[in-house]
């Protein structure tokens, strides 16, 4: 309890320009798509642009430990800040898809350098008998804003159209990087506590050094994040597949993402006092039986259930990979680490759709269904094989 108040004092400046962010990312995630149509892309395209901000964060993660290593967490998480507002303002005048799919790639990247940089601040400067705490409410912040954003940009878009969207963002960006300001800057931390200035290694030679870790645990990150991503896109998939309208599937789906937002302060506390295999294992156990169960739904209550499930298997793990990644990473060349790291769970969140693809097309969704259901257990084998009982790493 001695060190909360060191939690609570950095808390609004990590917190609420994390929550602002999100909300910009809720704002824009349900429009994108129907950008991409507007300026008169097919289908398919339009899909294709949508992935294109997936595609620039696992682009970004390498490259974003090492400009977050080279000038500190607050300078990359501005520089991140004023970078996602040019390819903002550049979703608001392009004229044709490919220049927004530029542009909204251009936010994958943006994205990648602010998840690391918070991670790391918070990696480096919360007791690590709080890390968990801190890094699910960092995830929890993450859900609580894309859960806003979309009604805010439903709000805006009542007067400006699907621009509206696009302003909510780039308001939130803004307001984030003034809350930024207030920041305490972490390196002059660093170099209070430990009396010299801090050492810097190459990318390659931290990965190198590391690599028993991300070939291990790393794995089991992407298959944590192929669940994780897995989700978004069978519920509605299936809620088609058994007749359901949009208006349905979409108060299915929030009420699965409000009982995900619950979860994560009992989460970081679990973890935080007993070990971060109590909320891994369970986590992807649970998410996993949710997945063998969704082919058995035929009605809007079945379904509603399943997605409950899904909502708790999913929140019970808010900010376990975070954390995980922290308690890997090395005093030199965290934030490096951490980009290898974080590069293994976002791969994962863009193969988990991906394969679902696939195997549809091959086989049918229940198959597909069944298929990342399988893939939930065995994220939650590897969990419990290579998760050490307590963190290693002194802080």
């Amino acid at each position: 309890m001695g060190e909360s108040p060191g939690l609570l004092r950095i808390a609004p400046a990590v917190y609420l320009p994390a929550l602002l962010y999100g909300i910009g990312q809720g704002a824009i995630a349900p429009v994108v798509a129907l950008s991409a149509r507007d300026l008169g892309a097919a289908v398919a395209t339009a899909g294709l642009v949508v992935a294109a901000a997936g595609l620039g964060q696992v682009v970004g993660d390498i490259p974003a430990g090492a400009l977050t290593t080279r000038i500190g967490e607050r300078r990359a998480m501005l520089g991140a800040t004023g970078l996602v507002s040019v390819a903002l303002v550049a979703c608001l005048v392009v004229p044709n898809v490919w220049g927004l799919a530029l542009a909204i790639f251009t936010t994958g990247l943006a994205g990648a350098v602010w998840g690391l940089a918070r991670q790391a601040y918070l990696s480096e400067a919360v007791p690590i008998q709080l890390r968990a705490r801190a890094l699910s409410t960092l995830g929890g912040v993450q859900r609580i804003g894309s859960f806003i954003g979309p009604f805010l940009g439903a709000f805006a878009m009542r007067f400006l159209g699907t621009d509206g969207a696009y302003w909510v963002h780039l308001a939130g960006a803004l307001l984030a990087c003034v809350v930024l300001l207030s920041l305490p800057d972490i390196e002059s931390v660093r170099r209070a506590r430990t009396g010299r200035p801090i050492v810097v290694q190459s990318t390659r030679a931290v990965i190198r050094e590391h690599l028993p870790v991300l070939r291990t645990l790393g794995v089991g990150a992407l298959l944590v994040g192929a669940v994780r991503a897995s989700r978004q896109v069978v519920i509605p998939l299936w809620a088609e597949h058994i007749g359901l309208d949009p208006q349905t599937t979409s108060l299915i789906f929030g009420v699965s993402g409000a009982v995900d937002m619950l979860l994560f302060y009992p989460a970081g506390s679990v973890m935080d006092r007993f070990g971060r295999k109590w909320v891994a294992v369970p986590s992807m156990a649970v998410l996993g039986l949710a997945h063998l169960l969704l082919p058995l739904t035929h009605s809007a209550g079945a379904l509603t259930a399943v997605a409950l499930l899904m909502g708790i298997g999913n929140g019970l793990g808010a900010g376990v990979i975070m954390t995980l990644g922290a308690d890997a990473s090395p005093p030199i060349g965290r934030a490096q680490f951490l980009g290898a790291f974080r590069l293994f769970a976002d791969t994962g969140n863009g193969a988990g759709p991906l394969l679902i693809a696939a195997v549809t097309a091959l086989a049918g969704l229940a198959p597909a269904v069944l298929v990342m259901g399988l893939t939930g257990w065995a994220a939650a084998t590897a969990m419990s094989r290579w998760i050490p009982p307590h963190p290693v790493r002194p802080d």
